[in-house]
């Protein structure tokens, strides 16, 4: 949802967004899914494209108003637990070196 808060995306160039970092690369099938899942619970909503002749439409994906709240709770979860790992691994190492 990060990747299409400011741009919508169709599900192809999400995917290929993602694979820039290896650590988060996926396949279609598991964004098409996640993408039609955030899509009924209200998160995106989608809309169709024209391309260029000769190809067929795409559907785009863009972040609705509930789609942005719920990001951000998600992301103020998602610092916190990035947090508390990094306290936990901060006293591991000392443990380990003392």
């Amino acid at each position: 949802m990060l990747l299409i808060r400011e741009t919508p995306c169709y599900g192809y160039e999400i995917m290929n967004k993602l694979n820039e970092w290896p650590v988060i690369s996926t396949k279609e099938s598991t964004v098409y899914p996640l993408l039609k899942r955030l899509q009924s619970e209200g998160c995106l909503k989608s809309f169709w494209q024209d391309t260029v002749e000769g190809l067929p439409p795409r559907k785009y994906y863009s972040i609705t108003p509930e789609g942005n709240t719920y990001l951000d709770t998600m992301s103020g979860e998602w610092d916190s637990l990035v947090v508390a790992l990094a306290r936990i691994r901060s006293k591991q190492r000392r443990k380990d070196s003392g």
